[in-house]
């Protein structure tokens, strides 16, 4: 479950409902979709997806007691913005769930996108990327909203590194290489 944080560096929501959480984001892109709902099956969630009504995407995990681990972690109480732990770190597998929900190729290297309202987080999953190797610049373009970017040769290739071999499903000119 630990795993999942990779989405909430990114703009994924988590919510609680008594003893239970769920995870939930919106994604653009179709094969998103079809990358993120067999990655969350893979952990033992039971996943959903759905069109929502801006012809985006929601794909979200059922309401589990196995998550609650996670929204105390990131919520410090009921109904407040989520924050990362103070031991928030990142590692391949939190980081692929990010690239599979969030990341894209930018002519200037490999942006992987924010919460765009979770502005007091970005700094510290900021700081994360920098621990495992990969130093990022906050980018806000104006379609895609907040993102962190990696630049450079070596450092997209770590981060390919770390996330591991394209899906599938995901276009082989957005997986990071």
């Amino acid at each position: 479950m630990a795993d999942l944080a990779g989405l909430l560096a990114g703009p994924g929501e988590i919510v609680r409902m008594g003893g239970t959480a769920r995870v939930s984001l919106t994604v653009t892109e179709p094969w998103r979709v079809h990358v993120l709902v067999p990655e969350i099956l893979r952990r033992g969630l039971q996943t959903t997806w759905s069109h929502t009504e801006d012809e985006r995407l929601e794909v979200r995990t059922a309401y589990a007691t196995t998550l609650m681990p996670l929204a105390r972690a990131w919520l410090r109480e009921q109904g407040a913005p989520k924050r990362p732990p103070r031991a928030f770190f990142l590692n391949g597998f939190r980081l692929r769930l990010w690239v599979a929900a969030a990341g894209m190729p930018d002519p200037s290297g490999y942006v992987l996108r924010l919460g765009a309202a979770d502005e007091p987080i970005w700094e510290t999953v900021r700081a994360a990327l920098h621990a495992v190797g990969l130093p990022s610049r906050l980018t806000t373009p104006r379609d895609e909203g907040p993102g962190l970017r990696i630049s450079g040769r070596r450092r997209i290739a770590r981060l390919a590194d770390l996330v591991g071999t394209r899906p599938d499903a995901a276009p082989e000119s957005a997986w990071p290489r």
